[in-house]
């Protein structure tokens, strides 16, 4: 698959320069808006206005990971793949109405800060360690994807591919944190959602409309389901609204905003942004598997940057770096914190001052552990769809303790993140038995050891 190939060297030339161009120019506009103290890194220092942490919020779920991975899917089990980021449109909002004003009126920044005002020191702990485990997943997926995009356009390996982007994206998160982070990634997403209906264009004007392949393709291409089944979109459901409620990074920008009603609001932003997209990919994917049936579904998305111009190209090719850009460096930013507000700070007691310089030590790690996976990462909408089950059971765990605080106790809740993570992952790496997804393990499993502790009389305090 090449795109630099087709375009010619002088083509060639066009794209990469307007990649680079694109990627220095973001780095000025982070080292301008840096973060200068702990709080702007961590939080904006809670001045971030509420459209902005709702673009911000979105760009993981419609990041690089989920463009091609819903593209992917699209591609082999039809438009339902639309499904996996159609439901964060309903998620968001529902985030809005119930949790987000709890969380930024609990002065919290992390879950596991939300989680310890309710069930203590030890299951903060094990909430961290779990969503720190889900968030490098994510960014492997995040890592994957964007490799495939840039390999695709700039003619190198894979590996290679991922360096770049553990690069540029840890420094965009280690230098500049959430205040920088979230107006850099204004930019990253207008390129983003300009790029996919650029690519949507082409596809469509190549299939002729939608007409052809809905004459051509089987008929379940464009039933609600597709290829899935009832089961997996009720999945898809679970697993967003679940890792809404949960994610660190979604949490810490709600916190950023002015006010709990300027966090709400954000949420509404973060649902209407993922609609329009959530369509496109799934057509995209449609359409590729329409025109090239036989070409490996990874490429469903970039597979079109073939049939562009060369300024059509490099905008395509600068919109899938945008879109890892901003997935990879607010989950990035969202791991650091966990493991500053949880270990470090507890045990060294820093000042603001060495907190913010341990913090970007240790940004270069958290951008660098993903690179050992990428290349034994599986199904991008799966693998994806593996780590919203994980931040899932932090989800039950939450709501049990927000809304019934007499069902179950600390160890309860220690023990039924810990057995949900074993659970989901074993399922996970057996291929979900029977057909039954792992976000189903994710949701109930956390919840029956809780009611088990309780009954059993071993939940502890709940005080």
């Amino acid at each position: 698959m090449t795109v630099l190939g087709q375009a010619g060297p002088a083509g060639a030339a066009v794209i990469v320069a307007m990649v680079v161009v694109y990627i220095a120019l973001t780095a000025a506009l982070t080292a301008r808006l840096r973060s200068r103290t702990a709080s702007e890194f961590m939080v904006g220092a809670r001045t971030l206005p509420a459209v902005v942490v709702g673009v911000l919020m979105v760009s993981e779920f419609v990041g690089a990971k989920s463009a091609v991975g819903t593209a992917q899917a699209a591609f082999e089990s039809g438009m339902a793949a639309s499904w996996a980021v159609l439901s964060a449109a309903i998620g968001f909002p529902l985030f809005g109405l119930v949790f987000a004003r709890k969380v930024y009126n609990s002065g919290e920044y992390t879950i596991s800060g939300a989680i310890f005002q309710r069930y203590g020191r030890a299951t903060q702990m094990t909430v961290s360690l779990v969503m720190i485990y889900a968030l490098l997943l994510v960014n492997v997926g995040n890592y994957m994807s964007g490799a495939a995009a840039i390999a695709t356009v700039l003619q190198v390996s894979l590996p290679l591919a991922a360096v770049v982007i553990a690069a540029v994206s840890t420094f965009y998160f280690a230098f500049g944190g959430m205040k920088s982070l979230a107006y850099v990634t204004l930019l990253h997403s207008a390129v983003k959602y300009l790029g996919v209906l650029v690519v949507l264009a082409v596809a469509l004007k190549l299939t002729g409309g939608v007409a052809p392949m809905v004459a051509t393709l089987p008929a379940w291409y464009f039933t609600w389901d597709g290829a899935f089944g009832a089961s997996t979109i009720v999945a898809f459901f679970i697993g967003n609204i679940g890792a809404i409620f949960s994610t660190q990074y979604i949490i810490q920008a709600i916190s950023s905003t002015r006010s709990a009603n300027a966090a709400r609001r954000a949420t509404f932003i973060a649902g209407w942004l993922a609609l329009p997209i959530g369509i496109a990919l799934g057509l995209i994917g449609v359409a590729a598997r329409y025109l090239h049936p036989d070409m490996p579904s990874l490429y469903a998305l970039p597979v079109f940057m073939q049939s562009m111009n060369v300024v059509l190209a490099g905008l395509v090719a600068v919109s899938l770096v945008a879109a890892v850009f901003a997935g990879v460096s607010a989950v990035s930013l969202a791991i650091a914190s966990l493991a500053v507000r949880d270990f470090y700070v507890p045990l060294c007691r820093p000042t603001p001052e060495r907190e913010l310089r341990a913090t970007r030590a240790m940004a270069w790690a958290i951008g660098l552990v993903p690179l050992v996976f990428v290349l034994f990462a599986p199904g991008l909408l799966q693998l994806s769809f593996f780590t919203r089950a994980l931040r899932l059971s932090i989800s039950v765990v939450a709501v049990i303790g927000l809304y019934l605080p007499w069902s179950g106790g600390r160890r309860g809740a220690m023990w039924g993140l810990l057995a949900a993570s074993v659970a989901t992952t074993v399922w996970y790496l057996l291929g979900d038995p029977w057909g039954i997804d792992n976000m189903y393990i994710a949701l109930v499993t956390p919840a029956i050891v809780i009611l088990a502790g309780r009954v059993l009389g071993r939940g502890g305090s709940v005080e």
